[in-house]
């Protein structure tokens, strides 16, 4: 009997601490990165009030998640820094019985998730695109001085000879050390996905000879190609097409383009995931069921233009948006598009401090 009493008295007291989870959720996500009305949405359905913070690369979000107790119940690392970080038991396994939604997710892109989380037992992907380049057309052609824009549109970013010319009317950089590493591997022909230490001394010469040209380093250059401060950008591909946007929405008469190299570019994946040390992790839950939701994910592709990871979307998107293979990629497209992978954590502190004797021009 006092086994039975034990045992209630414990179910109680589990029931209780749920019960007594106050209505908050703590969310550390990308910038410029969540519909215009998403969280008020959710906000509104559940009576959670969110608390929304956010950072401008992975690596300041692993800076965050390995020292501990950051206070988020959400967040949301790309699918290339999420081996480092499972390896080093920053998160939580999913409870999938309280994720209905997650029988939705498409099993293609749950698949290519296993590679950094086998079994998809912490993460759930969020959206994905790409990054290369995004030029104000007509600027750049007059700062080429009337020279065709470059069959490899890389090359405005990182080949003197063009980055010089585009020097006067603006070049931004990322400020994120990843992909500013994996775009110059990418231009110099080689694989990311190698991982190869002896590859990044050619990254280093390729970004000291186009640092005086470069003006702005940003995560989200979407102000600066619409207000002019630059007229070429390394960019995501979403990004690139919210200035687009944007410059119509304000009558000028920018043409921002988003370009693809014919060498490739960069395929990536964001996720969702839950601290270990989340402070309301059945709100984190109810969070990420809802973000499953097609009809909300179809308002979020919509207005940021990355494609999402639930076929159910695909009737509710706009289909000029779905037509158009630098944002919805065809098979040919596919083919030359280049995974990341997981990076080993030495070569990820080289990176970070090539990038950082780049950004800061600090070179003998």
């Amino acid at each position: 009997m006092r086994r039975i009493g034990a045992v209630i008295w414990v179910c109680c007291a589990a029931l209780s601490a749920e019960a007594a989870e106050e209505k908050v959720l703590n969310v550390y996500n990308w910038s410029h990165y969540i519909g215009t009305q998403t969280l008020r949405r959710f906000e509104s359905e559940t009576g959670i009030k969110v608390r929304y913070d956010v950072y401008d690369s992975n690596e300041i979000l692993q800076g965050k998640l390995l020292t501990g107790r950051s206070g988020y119940d959400v967040v949301g690392p790309s699918m290339s820094f999420l081996g480092n970080q499972l390896a080093a038991g920053v998160f939580q396994p999913l409870d999938k019985a309280k994720l209905p939604n997650h029988r939705q997710l498409d099993p293609a892109l749950l698949r290519q998730l296993a590679a950094a989380d086998p079994g998809t037992r912490h993460a759930v992907p969020y959206l994905w695109g790409t990054t290369s380049v995004a030029v104000d057309e007509d600027r750049a052609r007059r700062a080429l001085g009337g020279q065709p824009l470059p069959a490899d549109a890389l090359a405005l970013l990182f080949d003197p000879a063009y980055a010089a010319k585009l020097g006067d009317c603006g070049v931004a950089m990322m400020i994120s050390p990843s992909q500013v590493v994996v775009q110059a591997l990418i231009y110099l022909g080689k694989d990311p996905a190698l991982n190869r230490p002896e590859d990044l001394a050619a990254v280093a010469g390729l970004l000291r000879a186009v640092r005086p040209y470069v003006r702005v380093f940003s995560s989200s250059p979407i102000n600066d190609l619409v207000n002019g401060e630059v007229c070429a950008a390394m960019i995501y591909s979403g990004d690139a097409y919210i200035a687009a946007r944007r410059a119509r929405e304000a009558n000028s008469p920018r043409k921002i383009r988003y370009l693809l190299s014919p060498k490739g570019a960069e395929l990536w994946m964001d996720t969702f995931a839950i601290p270990k040390d989340a402070p309301h992790p059945d709100n984190a839950h109810r969070f990420l069921d809802f973000m499953m939701r097609p009809e909300v994910m179809a308002d979020i592709s919509n207005e940021l233009f990355y494609p999402n990871a639930l076929p159910a979307t695909r009737p509710l998107l706009d289909r000029a948006l779905t037509a158009d293979r630098n944002l919805y990629p065809d098979a040919a497209t596919m083919a030359r598009l280049r995974g990341q992978g997981r990076v080993p954590p030495a070569l990820q502190r080289e990176r970070v401090r090539l990038f950082n004797q780049f950004k800061n021009n600090s070179y003998r």
